[in-house]
Formats: structure tokens, sequence, C-alpha cells
């Protein structure tokens, strides 16, 4: 069956029609979106949920969404969509950080235009019939030195643009390396030196706990006199009451804003002030921005329903369709380790430590490190997935570690998962074949080669006659077939393990008759998804 998505705001007839294309089956009803009731009630018929601000991503919206695997933003702010719920609910969240870029870079650059000539104001007294060349006295860009908080790939747009206007760039954010900064032709500084050097600042960062009201009253009394500051980003990364003081005293010269602590803005202690450029969030509102956000929300959406692929999602590691395809027989064998590891292991997990051997360390490892805690975490939680099993792990205090090596035996490539509980440590090793059928290659340090089925037996005892026997004999009795039978011991007479391949579930009676024999330390029945 063709997955489902529902369209419940406004978007381009191009972008509904990416999904027809790709067969996926939508519904487009972008009134929808602003009736929560009937979105309530509709929601549950769909996989898919492709949305822009209107449309408000709640808990109790999510708790309805019974088979809602994707919520896809057409735009790059998510602060209408409940992203932790959607997380441990196991829904991808996507946005299109990337269609809008150069849009909201020229807006800023537009604002910082605006406010150095005062041309909104300039505009209005011309249309009133007033000739007022000499109140509106400018300053140029030209040589001037322009401080961007945040240069990641707006900010990075932002300095290309200023330098070709011939401005002195300089730059503050804590993630850009000197290679970096010097590649974009920009100066690294801390906070402060911006502040104190900066012409012009202009603030490209998402809104956090760690950028909200970056701009504060303090950091606003350490820039220079006659600064003037443009806000394209997020409100709230400036404190708008203690820059309506600083520019009311001419400690700043001007200000420009896109974007407000509050939106709708009605109010705010910047309007009506002289010299401040005002504008309603229009960073993205270009024909040519909402046009790129909508088709690349429906192609990204349509990916990940069709292929797998993950792009720009804000709570699971990216998996494009190529690597999907590649990765697609390990990520089956990192969830049948964790599956494996999760129903054997009862005590409470302090830590899950992951080697890659070989050329499955090139590979994405975070994916391949979500689909090994999801099949852990299964075996308490089936409902879980690649979405909300490390935010599960994370809330049970679990430390996850990721180890790389290269090629080190005898296989192309490899990997080793250990659960750490109080009590023990449980290692399990597989690899993917050239066929591309995953295996079991070593259990508990015993190495084995086991294909794995839909359901399994394991077994541990010490090296002695008659296991094999006892094993095939009870199994018999009881109709049960035995589709493959993998046996290892440690040392001659020391630990041994078997592990069976088996056509159908056990029932309970024969696991009692096998432990009943005294001959089996453990005897575990396990169930792995193969299909």
């Amino acid at each position: 069956m063709a997955p489902k998505v529902l369209v419940s705001d406004k978007l381009s007839e191009t972008a509904v029609q990416v999904f027809r294309d790709r067969g996926v089956e939508v519904d487009y009803l972008p009134d929808l979106g602003k009736d929560k009731d009937a979105l309530l009630a509709r929601i549950g018929d769909y996989d898919g949920l492709a949305i822009r601000s209107a449309t408000k991503v709640t808990e109790k919206l999510l708790a309805a969404a019974d088979r809602l695997k994707v919520i896809g933003r057409a735009g790059i702010g998510v602060d209408n969509v409940d992203v932790s719920a959607a997380s441990k609910k196991g829904v991808i969240v996507m946005n299109t950080p990337f269609g809008n870029s150069v849009t909201t870079a020229e807006h800023a650059i537009a604002m910082m235009f605006a406010v150095a000539r005062q041309l909104p104001e300039a505009s209005a007294s011309t249309h009133d019939g007033k000739w007022e060349k000499n109140r509106f006295m400018g300053v140029e860009l030209f040589n001037k030195t322009l401080g961007v908080i945040g240069a990641g790939n707006i900010g990075s747009i932002v300095c290309d643009r200023a330098l070709g206007l011939h401005m002195k760039v300089i730059a503050y954010d804590p993630y850009l390396s000197e290679e970096r900064a010097k590649s974009m032709g920009v100066t690294k500084v801390d906070l402060d030196e911006l502040l104190a050097r900066a012409d012009f600042i202009t603030l490209h960062v998402p809104l956090t706990d760690k950028t909200r009201n970056i701009l504060s009253a303090e950091a606003i009394s350490k820039t220079k006199t006659g600064v003037r500051i443009i806000n394209c980003a997020r409100g709230g990364l400036v404190d708008e009451k203690a820059l309506a003081e600083a520019l009311k005293s001419g400690r700043v010269a001007g200000a420009a804003f896109d974007v407000f602590e509050v939106e709708p803005a009605t109010d705010s202690p910047l309007f009506h002030l002289p010299n401040v450029v005002v504008t309603p969030h229009l960073g993205a509102s270009t024909s040519e921005a909402q046009e790129n956000v909508a088709i690349q929300v429906a192609e990204q959406m349509s990916d990940y329903l069709l292929t797998g692929a993950v792009q720009n999602a804000l709570n699971m590691p990216s998996v494009t369709a190529e690597e999907a395809a590649v990765m697609g027989p390990w990520l089956k064998l990192a969830g049948h380790l964790g599956a494996f590891a999760g129903q054997l292991t009862d005590e409470p997990i302090k830590a899950i430590n992951v080697l890659y051997d070989g050329n499955v360390s090139h590979m994405n490892l975070d994916a391949l490190n979500c689909a090994a805690i999801s099949g852990i975490m299964k075996a308490t939680n089936p409902d879980v997935n690649l979405v909300s099993a490390p935010i599960i792990a994370r809330e049970r205090g679990i430390k996850i570690a990721t180890t790389r090596q290269e090629k080190g035996g005898v296989f192309e490539g490899y990997m080793k998962l250990t659960v750490v509980t109080g009590k023990r440590e449980r290692s399990i090793a597989g690899t993917v074949f050239s066929d591309g059928k995953p295996r079991f290659i070593q259990i508990k340090g015993i190495t084995i080669d086991a294909e794995i089925g839909a359901h399994m037996l394991y077994t541990t005892n010490r090296d002695e006659p008659g296991i094999i026997g006892t094993l095939g004999h009870t199994l018999g009795d009881a109709g049960v077939n035995i589709a493959n039978f993998t046996l290892g011991r440690s040392a001659q007479g020391g630990d041994a393990i078997a592990l069976l391949y088996l056509d159908e579930a056990p029932n309970p009676e024969v696991l009692k008759q096998l432990e009943a024999t005294g001959l089996f330390q453990q005897v575990r029945p396990l169930v792995f998804d193969v299909a």
C-alpha cells in the first residue's frame, strides 16, 4: 500500500505534485491546520504530515497519530512542532534549512542598507510631499566592520555578500574553525571583541538556551557607540527593551528587525523609534524561497517514506538514499545484534559500546548506533524505533560509546556490540556476507557462524557429550523443525553455546523440558524481525 501524506498548510501545487509523481498518496487540505479539532480527528489516517507554520503539532495531536512516521516543515523554524514529543513517539521531524538561505541572507543585507541610509523614513517623508534631504544623513557600508554572530549556512552567505561590498567581516561562532574562517575570508573573534569592534552587527543563530538574549543589556553596553544591529534570525536573541533604551540614549545608532520575541508582533519596545526598520518576519518571503522549501520538503518526505533516506532531520542522523541502499543490510545487522543483547539482558543497562571494524567503520555510524540501540530497547518496548530509542537510552542514563578501527580480522567488516550492566558484560558480533545477509559471528567471545531467523533458540552449557542429541530429540518430539544449528565452544570441556534457527517458536513446555535436563545453564527463545 502506498504511503499517505496530509498537507495541512498552504504548499505550492508543484510540491503537492512531487508527492503524486513519486507514488505517494496525498491529501491537500491547506486550511485543516488551522482547525485543531478537525486535524486531530483525521491525523490517524496518515504516514506523513507536511506543514508550514500554521499547523501546531502538539503532544495531543501526536498521541492520535498512530500511523505517523514523518513530519516535514517547509522552512527552517519548527517552533510549532513538539520535537521532543515526536521523538518519543518515534516520528522523524524534518525541516528545509537550505531552501531559503539566500533569501534570508539577502533580506539581512537589505535591512542593513535600509538602516544605514534610513530608507523607510526617507521614503515615507517623500511620499508626504516633503523634501528633507538634509534630515536623512546616512553612513556608507564601504570599509565598515560587520560583526556576524553565527557563521553557519545563512551567516556564511551574509559574510560573502558583505565582502562583496568591501566591508571588513569578523565572525563569532563557537563551531567555526580557523581554517573555515580563512577560506571564507573573515576573521574569527570572540563575542566581546566582536561587540567592541563592529560598526554593524547581524545575528544568524538559532534560538536556544545558550543564544537567548545573546545581545543582553550587558552585551549591548559593550558595543561600539553608534553601532547598528540587524536581526533576521530569531526573536529572543536580543533583549528588545535593553536595545530600545540603547537606541534612545544614542549608544546604538539604528536597528533593523525582521523577528521579535512575540509574534505576530503587534507591539514592541522597538516600534515607533527613529531609525528602527521593522518588517513582519519576511526573511523567507520570496516566491523563489517558498517554492524551493515546499518542493524540498516533498522530496525529503517522499524519499524517507519510499526508500528510508533521511535528510535534514532534527531528531535522527541523516541517511542519503545511496547510504540507505549500501547500509541496509548493516542497519538490519545492528538491529539484530541489539535484539539479541536486549532479549538476554534482564538487569538495568549502564552502557552500550559498539565497535566498528573494516569497511563498516566508514559508514554512517550515528545511524547504525540508532539501529543497535533500537534493537536493544525493543525487548522491553516494542513500539520503540530508530528515532525514539536514543531518547529513551538518554533518559535512562545509559552511556553510549563508539569505536571505529581499520580492518583487524578475517572479515572485510564487522560490528561488535557490548552491553554493560551492574553484574556483567554481554557481547555479540556480526557481519554481512557478500550475499547481503547478516550473520552472527561471535557470542561471549566464542566464534560461530549463524544465519539469523525469525525464531531462534539460544543455549549455554559446559562442553560435554549429549547436548546436540538432547536439543534435537526434545525439539523433534515437540514437532519443532530445526532449520539451522550452530555450535561453538571456548575450549574443549569449557563454555559452549548453541544457536538454533527454528521454523516456529518453541512452546514453553519444550523450554521447561530442556531446563529440566540439568545440562543447560541458560535456555532462551529469541525473536528477530527479518522482514
